[in-house]
């Protein structure tokens, strides 16, 4: 059994508004509504476990079966920082059956059911694999003010979500740490500390995560490209 951890307990200061970033709408939809969706069309996806501030935890279980999320089993409260709300999401888990964990940011709501599918499979088949994006810009390395070189862009990739782990990997990747540590905001990395190659799968740009206005602004434009389709 594949299951995916939704990371949503974030509290969207940087979006300066009165609800969390994740409850905000996109085309009068809520965004995890959205980002939701294409885990629940991944055939690759068996169950889901939502982790929310504690405060909007208590009834989104029956919201989302009212909206036709079948898969979503667990909602979990979420920690101080997103280390320790994607803990908490594993202890959510039965270990016994689960096979392959999909952590994916509750802020990103255009993933498409065929990538987190190919993220899976290459963790099946490697034990550990991210989805990522092309970086398009160049890049440089700054220090003291200068430029110090410029990065090889084709060697240079956007780290996206969801990031897939063998579940017995990313437990012992969590054993130890300290969830409490507000650097911590990729899972990838404290599997990278266990000497693991993590394999990359090439992803859409599209798959942006919502931290702004100007992202939401972006995400509505998006939207409006699917449906136009």
């Amino acid at each position: 059994m594949n299951v995916a951890i939704i990371a949503a307990a974030g509290t969207g200061t940087r979006m300066a508004g009165k609800r969390p970033k994740q409850f905000l709408e996109l085309s009068g939809t809520p965004i995890i509504f959205h980002t939701l969706k294409p885990f629940e069309l991944c055939d690759s996806i068996h169950e889901i476990i939502l982790v929310l501030p504690a405060a909007e935890s208590a009834d989104f279980l029956s919201l989302a079966n009212q909206a036709g999320l079948r898969k979503l089993t667990r909602v979990v409260a979420g920690g101080q920082t997103r280390a320790e709300s994607v803990y908490r999401g594993l202890l959510a888990i039965g270990s016994a059956t689960t096979e392959i964990v999909a952590v994916h940011d509750g802020v990103r709501p255009f993933v498409s059911p065929a990538e987190i599918k190919r993220t899976i499979e290459a963790a099946q088949a490697n034990g550990a694999a991210v989805l990522v994006a092309p970086v398009t810009n160049t890049i440089k390395e700054i220090s003291g003010g200068e430029v110090v070189r410029t990065l090889d862009r084709a060697n240079l990739r956007h780290s996206l979500t969801p990031q897939c782990f063998r579940f017995d990997l990313l437990r012992r990747a969590y054993d130890g740490i300290d969830v409490q540590d507000p650097s911590l905001t990729d899972d990838s990395v404290l599997v990278e500390r266990l000497g693991i190659k993590v394999r990359a799968v090439e992803g859409s740009s599209r798959n942006i995560k919502i931290t702004t206005q100007e992202d939401l602004q972006v995400a509505e434009g998006l939207l409006k490209g699917v449906s136009s389709q």
